[in-house]
């Protein structure tokens, strides 16, 4: 398990997404080799072959058009995704439909938008054009009995990565509820845990609050079993833009201020009419033109408080980045980076008398950076105590913050590690005796988190709260 965790964190979201997809393809592959699947192992190489480069060429002339970043990865995984729901052609009639559904995949993301967010999954709304207009419906032959135990494993991957199992239990319980006695029949020749695993889970069109992504499992969950899965989860895509944030800001550049070694705050002028919750986080796009393997996308914390006139991100610098690192690093006075999708339930609770405890480990102190400074702005008091690891004394950030909210009851206790050694549970209880009747709040990288998750629990800390995105690497 410590491999699979230790890989997860390694790969950010739509990267393993990529891969899984490409194991998909690889397997389909050898069982239409070996006859166990009813089509020919090159007809689904070129189907593949096709939708990649009609995805990615219809994806560059859009975002030309449209002025907006292309995502690399998003033209691959929808391409993947289709060759993997419709039959490989067989006739210049195939290839003609295989083509429209590659641009109009990529055109949905573009003209069917609202404040340049797209609101529908573009592979499902693909799909669903393909039977209506072409009378050539999806086949959806990736749910066979065959093909099951890839999915089960790629698919359980990506829900652990994206720590969406509570929608993906949903939709699949309440499918199961309908099915009823074909629920056996179902699971193995239908490509129902395809679609839950890959489609459902899809971040742009999945509501960011888990009560929510619950309701939309619900949704979907009886949608699929009255209609065809597409039409189902387009009709989920549009309750989760109604219940759903819809900013897409295209931000550029006021200022750029180191604050600790390799250390880094990016400032953004802000839209007046943009408002968040503090401790929330977006997906920040870079328009790369030749990002490495880790994409031209990134999930940061908004360090800013809602209180104030710009938007902040902290972000730490390594040797030997990632082209989206150093894109951002390089990124000049007014130059653009596009922010959307709001999420993150890494907030306070709303009841003022309730005992906090912060644990960050050097850059996931952003969050806390965040609620702070609300608080001080808000003149609000709460009894925190926040615990903050870095290597040395030079790599604590936003000491100003922390130290003038000692007024509100904020205590910050600082953890040099070169110097003190690691936040334990004998420091915990040396400086929480009230521990168990605290919100333990943690952010840090993965394996801080981690450990200091199985630390409390271990403890007796029944209410800890983990700062979590997708595609953290």
């Amino acid at each position: 398990m410590k491999y699979i965790d230790d890989f997860l964190n390694s790969v950010t979201m739509y990267r393993l997404v990529l891969y899984v997809l490409s194991f998909f393809l690889a397997v389909a592959i050898v069982l239409s080799f070996l006859k166990l699947l009813p089509f020919d192992p090159i007809n689904l190489v070129v189907s593949t072959a096709v939708l990649i480069t009609v995805c990615w060429f219809s994806n560059k002339v859009f975002s030309k058009i449209f002025n907006a970043p292309a995502n690399l990865e998003s033209n691959y995984i929808t391409a993947f995704i289709l060759t993997l729901i419709i039959t490989p052609p067989n006739n210049l009639h195939d290839f003609l439909v295989l083509g429209f559904v590659g641009i109009l995949s990529q055109a949905s993301k573009y003209v069917l938008a609202i404040n340049k967010k797209h609101i529908f999954n573009p592979a499902a709304l693909a799909a669903f054009f393909a039977a209506v207009v072409l009378k050539n419906p999806a086949s959806w032959w990736i749910g066979n009995q065959y093909m099951l135990i890839p999915v089960l494993f790629g698919g359980l991957l990506i829900v652990r990565k994206v720590r969406r199992i509570s929608l993906v239990l949903t939709f699949l319980i309440v499918y199961a509820f309908f099915a009823g006695p074909q629920i056996v029949q179902t699971i193995l020749e239908s490509p129902i845990f395809f679609f839950a695993f890959i489609m459902l889970t899809e971040p742009q069109t999945t509501p960011p609050a888990k009560i929510l992504q619950i309701v939309y499992g619900v949704l979907v969950g009886i949608g699929t079993f009255y209609q065809t899965p597409e039409i189902a989860l387009l009709l989920g895509n549009i309750f989760s833009y109604v219940v759903s944030p819809k900013e897409k800001l295209f931000l550029k550049l006021k200022e750029k201020i180191q604050i600790a070694p390799e250390t880094y705050d990016f400032i953004f002028e802000r839209s007046s009419k943009f408002v968040y919750l503090p401790g929330q986080y977006m997906e920040w796009t870079l328009g790369l033109s030749n990002p490495d393997t880790r994409g031209n996308r990134r999930y940061f914390t908004l360090a800013a408080s809602p209180t104030e006139e710009n938007l902040r991100i902290g972000v730490k610098f390594y040797p030997n980045g990632s082209s989206f690192k150093k894109a951002l690093l390089d990124l000049p006075k007014n130059g653009q980076i596009v922010a959307s999708s709001l999420s993150g339930e890494f907030i306070l609770p709303k009841n003022l008398n309730q005992k906090l405890c912060f644990i960050a480990g050097g850059i996931g102190i952003t969050p806390f950076r965040s609620m702070v400074k609300y608080l001080l702005d808000s003149n609000e008091k709460r009894d925190i105590i926040l615990f903050y690891s870095g290597k040395t004394q030079q790599d604590f950030v936003y000491k100003d913050i922390f130290e003038k909210a000692n007024q509100l009851g904020v205590q910050t206790v600082y953890v040099a590690t070169d110097k003190m050694g690691y936040i334990d549970e004998k420091m915990i209880r040396e400086k929480v005796p009230d521990f168990k009747d605290r919100i333990f709040y943690i952010s840090g990288p993965h394996s801080l988190v981690d450990a200091f998750e199985k630390t409390l629990k271990e403890m007796g800390v029944k209410n800890i709260k983990v700062d979590f995105f997708p595609g953290y690497a």
